[in-house]
């Protein structure tokens, strides 16, 4: 996959195209982006994705706070693993958020990415006020030599498959159905910071994690199994989000993540956790000795599980 930011590259060479900020790039997406690769091979030109490098609507709305699946990186890592042959990455400007869908089909599309066939999600709207719908943008299309066509729907069961059905899964710990919609581990990356070292008295010694992207969506309170990434390296992992009720601690929420059968210095490394199992709420227990029972048996339970995925 070829990253382009420098639209020029692309004069000269027509192209098949989606367009979407795709956040997560999750199983509606890749069922979208394989049926424009299938267009793709049947007329004989190479395929694009364009997407943002922010999101539309922090534009759009000054006070908007995205929640993310995916920072840009982690995105651009992942729609290369679909098999495009481009990814086209704007920034989502002022000046863009004002063009009309006609405007936006005639000078960004046609004229600066050379979309010879533009394919729709079929529920995706762009354009000033999202006025427009896909009759409107096959019309506009059709003035610029440009085909449009819409994409079939991609749904599991009754249930239609988005980024905030995603982000609604996460925000209440269910991270294994995430994994299946996202057909990945959902991934926190983050730095190891200073803590209060209690887990060390406990005897289950924790690393605290600062998560580097303040607008990626922090998974429901709770003990997770997870595997941990450090310098090139997979560990085992007890994965804490909470606010220690055993122990008082008020309401700050921390993540902190015992790692198995390791112990090494690892402050201030970069470490990056990927959740497989949700094990257990964030409960009060009545002492210090029924938690530290507690976490052996979550400890147990989480080696027997990640030994499985191994």
């Amino acid at each position: 996959m070829i990253i382009i930011q420098d639209t020029t590259i692309l004069q000269g060479k027509k192209v098949v195209a989606t367009i979407g900020f795709f956040d997560g790039v999750h199983v509606g997406h890749r069922f979208l982006i394989e049926e424009l690769k299938q267009i793709g091979k049947k007329i004989g030109l190479p395929t694009a994705v364009i997407t943002f490098s922010n999101h539309p609507r922090s534009v759009l709305q000054s006070d908007y706070q995205p929640k993310l699946l995916n920072v840009a990186e982690e995105k651009l890592k992942q729609l290369e693993t679909t098999g495009i042959d481009y990814c086209i990455v704007l920034n989502f400007t002022p000046d863009l958020a004002k063009q009309t869908a006609q405007t936006f089909i005639s000078t960004v599309l046609a004229q600066q990415l050379q979309v010879d066939t533009l394919l729709i999600g079929y529920d995706h709207r762009f354009g000033h006020n999202r006025e427009d719908g896909f009759e409107q943008y096959k019309q506009y299309g059709a003035e610029y030599g440009m085909k449009v066509l819409k994409a079939s729907q991609y749904s599991e069961g009754e249930a239609s498959i988005s980024s905030s059905e995603i982000r609604r899964l996460l925000a209440t710990g269910h991270v294994e159905k995430a994994a299946q919609l996202l057909t990945y581990p959902y991934q926190l990356k983050g730095h190891i910071v200073s803590g209060y070292k209690v887990g060390r008295k406990l005897g289950f010694p924790t690393a605290n994690i600062q998560v580097d992207e303040p607008y990626k969506i922090i998974p429901n309170t709770g003990v997770y199994a997870v595997w941990v990434y450090v310098a090139d390296k997979r560990y085992k992992g007890m994965l804490h989000i909470g606010n220690r009720p055993t122990l008082d601690n008020g309401d700050h929420i921390t993540l902190e993540v015992n790692i198995l059968d390791f112990n090494e210095d690892i402050y201030n490394n970069e470490i990056t956790v990927a959740f497989i199992h949700h094990i257990r709420e964030n409960v009060k227990f009545n002492s210090i000795e029924e938690l530290i029972e507690q976490l052996k048996k979550d400890r147990e339970t989480i080696n027997q599980l990640l030994t499985k995925e191994n």
